[in-house]
């Protein structure tokens, strides 16, 4: 993990619409946009090497950003005969945004702010009240809806913080409720939050149109 006091002022951010990180989870991705490769070959030459992941306020435009994304550290990636990337991120810390750094790079970069978020640099968070059977037998019904599959034996053994946080980025919420799950400032509100958007969407809501 990164000390707080090795956290850069400026990072590059890549907005990406769905695309949730959460700290100390990994999020693979594929990157073949030329500014993103151009991000990407800058990143790896800085010692942190940390890009911050941002949903774009989807009612407002992709230039609009959410003010809290979180940063991961690149973790691994390999690259394709053609010049692509495959990529994994590693988050280690949330931040909200202070405020954008134009010019000079083709991608986009932001001066931002890491206080408030000191426990995602420590160890796994746990859910005191987590009731795992009661999750899973929520979820049963929620896979089968959306027909959707997952090894319910590595589920059962997951630890909470791994289990939470792997649905929150995974499930099928529209790019609000993502922010929203990041935005949760315990582990036991994220596992609330993940609760009533799957029961919303057992209701009728729809799991991609939740607002």
């Amino acid at each position: 993990m990164i000390p707080a006091s090795d956290l850069p002022e400026t990072i590059a951010v890549f907005p990406l619409s769905g695309a949730l990180l959460l700290p100390r989870s990994r999020l693979p991705l594929h990157i073949f946009e030329p500014r993103y490769l151009t991000m990407l070959d800058d990143v790896l030459r800085t010692r942190e090497r940390l890009i911050g992941m941002v949903q774009p306020y989807e009612s407002r435009g992709k230039d609009d950003l959410h003010r809290i994304g979180c940063a991961g550290r690149l973790t691994a990636f390999s690259e394709t005969e053609d010049g692509r990337y495959m990529v994994t991120l590693t988050g280690v810390s949330r931040f909200r945004i202070k405020e954008e750094v134009h010019g000079f790079t083709p991608y986009r970069r932001a001066i931002v702010d890491w206080k408030g978020f000191g426990a995602d640099l420590g160890a796994a968070e746990t859910d005191p009240g987590f009731d795992r059977a009661k999750l899973v037998t929520l979820l049963a019904k929620f896979f089968a809806d959306q027909g959707l599959s997952t090894d319910w034996d590595a589920m059962s053994g997951a630890e909470d913080e791994l289990l939470i946080n792997s649905l929150s980025m995974l499930c099928p919420f529209a790019p609000e409720d993502k922010q929203a799950l990041l935005e949760a400032p315990s582990l036991t509100t994220r596992r609330e939050t993940l609760v009533t958007l799957i029961e919303f969407a057992l209701a009728g809501g729809g799991a991609e149109n939740i607002q």
